[in-house]
């Protein structure tokens, strides 16, 4: 199973304000195991970022003037997150983000090319109501080193929420492996305990009524008895007989 662990970090909170994405990072993960290979981009947004979210990511304008713009890795995007489950702290603001930047560029929205998102707030959520769940308390709370992240930024968020991710979905993968395991053991007991067939001889007066019974069959159905053509050996009639 294919795996995408995305975060994006933008010029303030609202796309329909015109704020607009400044990087993006994506980290392949398949079978519940990083790869290694990750996307990893920052973006020129043509125009001013809030001073507010400066304060969260540490981005400035100027850092980012000689940055290529969305429309140059839009499509090295799309290709790399083809087909692939999205996973995202807090899913709408990204996806709406993202969103926003394919629609100006007349590109199809993210559902058309991956296959599903998990909002993993949304999984803290549920299994830690009422508390703060954001990155760094669910690090704190699974035992993540997170003592690098002095900022938000997109690539080490990732690789902090796969640890995390991973840690949310460790019962299920728990339960996946001990239901594989007693189905295996069980199919190896069943398998034990099956008996051996016991071949058990007719005896001569067992073959004499076997022998008058097809005789018998044979004239009344003037030789069409088919158990007379079948090529059975005369002098080894037998049967099978076991628990099934």
């Amino acid at each position: 199973m294919r795996q995408i662990i995305l975060d994006t970090e933008t010029t303030g909170l609202d796309p329909n304000q015109g704020h607009r994405i400044i990087e993006v990072a994506a980290v392949e993960m398949v079978n519940r195991r990083l790869t290694g290979n990750h996307l990893h981009r920052y973006v020129n947004p043509d125009r001013d970022i809030d001073a507010g979210a400066m304060q969260v990511h540490g981005i400035t304008p100027e850092f980012l003037q000689d940055k290529p713009r969305f429309a140059d890795v839009a499509q090295e995007f799309v290709d790399f997150i083809q087909g692939a489950e999205l996973i995202i702290h807090n899913a709408p603001f990204d996806v709406g983000f993202l969103n926003m930047e394919l629609r100006l560029l007349a590109m199809k929205p993210l559902p058309n090319w991956c296959d599903g998102v998990i909002d993993t707030l949304a999984m803290a959520k549920a299994l830690r109501p009422g508390q703060r769940n954001n990155l760094d308390a669910l690090c704190k709370f699974f035992g993540v080193d997170n003592t690098a992240r002095t900022l938000h930024g997109a690539l080490v968020d990732c690789e902090l929420l796969a640890a995390v991710y991973l840690a949310l979905t460790r019962g299920q993968e728990s339960l996946s492996i001990g239901l594989e395991t007693r189905s295996e053991e069980a199919g190896r007991t069943a398998a034990r305990a099956r008996p051996k067939p016991v071949l058990l001889r007719a005896s001569a007066e067992e073959q004499g009524i076997h022998d008058s019974v097809l005789e018998a069959i044979s004239k009344d159905s003037k030789g069409a008895c088919l158990w007379n053509a079948l090529p059975l050996a005369v002098d080894a009639p037998a049967h099978q007989g076991g628990n099934g």
